[in-house]
């Protein structure tokens, strides 16, 4: 992985597939955070986009929460029950501390979640790039998120702060928008009101020319349900507080891990699966 003092890039056997912005230069209500873009495919077709005009505040591959304990760290308006989407002066930021490990086709880094002047969680964040055809690779991403502080801490959502549906926070992908929407499938389903809010092995979000394949690959990341958006805008999470608000005592670790298998061309539903078990297997 070449780098220069706030960007790296990612490699597959010596090509370049991603660029990570380690200390961007955003406004803090776009709660700045490092973010992977532009991801390509092995071809060069670009899968993320960056502060789109419909949300400026979706940054390509990152992870993003919109409430730890009351600060947003998603970017944007607050979801303030019985009240709505609302501009407050609660944003955090994550702040990149440094790189325990850098190599061509990956890094652990470590960051800080900081809001209102003090540091709530410690990330360790995991990002591996596996090349698995010639036309498809993986990337693996863990995180590890760390309550530093002495009091109990909850991750929220908009859905378990009365927004039924919109359980967003933790893994985001911000994919290409295209003049036409994205299929969404999973190995039982398709369609976004099909495979929204449910969990799944794996879903795949198939564009024009590519394919992202996504997959928990802990046993609690298949667990949580997928938040996923193809009508409005293209985007995959992975959502940490669906239901209800998971707590992260003091000292205590929440971590997930998903794997997004990044393919040139329109995958079905069979070479979706193998793929993910080429890039999941130990």
């Amino acid at each position: 992985m070449t780098s220069g003092n706030d960007t790296a890039v990612l490699r597959v056997a010596g090509r370049p597939v991603g660029r990570y912005v380690t200390r961007p230069e955003l406004p803090a209500r776009l709660s700045p955070r490092p973010y992977l873009h532009p991801v390509t495919t092995l071809a060069g077709t670009a899968v993320t986009e960056l502060a789109p005009a419909d949300h400026a505040h979706h940054l390509g591959v990152g992870v993003a929460v919109p409430d730890v304990e009351g600060f947003n760290f998603w970017g944007g308006r607050t979801y303030v029950r019985d009240q709505g989407p609302t501009e407050l002066d609660n944003h955090g930021s994550q702040r990149h501390v440094a790189f325990q490990l850098r190599d061509p086709d990956g890094f652990v880094e470590e960051l800080r979640w900081v809001a209102a002047g003090g540091e709530l969680l410690r990330e360790r964040r995991t990002v591996a790039a596996t090349a698995l055809t010639d036309q498809a690779w993986a990337l693996d991403l863990t995180f590890s998120l760390t309550n530093v502080t002495r009091n109990p801490l909850s991750i929220g959502s908009p859905a378990t702060n009365g927004r039924p549906g919109a359980a967003y926070g933790g893994f985001f992908w911000r994919a290409r928008k295209e003049s036409s929407a994205p299929e969404v499938l999973t190995a039982g389903a398709e369609g976004e009101g099909q495979v929204h809010g449910r969990p799944a092995d794996w879903l795949a979000l198939r564009g024009g020319t590519w394919t992202l394949v996504f997959a928990g690959a802990t046993e609690q990341t298949r667990r949580d349900p997928w938040f996923v958006r193809t009508e409005e805008y293209p985007g995959v999470g992975s959502s940490l507080a669906y239901g209800e608000r998971l707590p992260v005592p003091p000292g205590e670790t929440v971590v997930r891990r998903v794997v997004t298998v990044v393919a040139d061309g329109r995958l079905d539903r069979d070479a979706a699966a193998a793929l993910v078990r080429k890039a999941v297997s130990p």
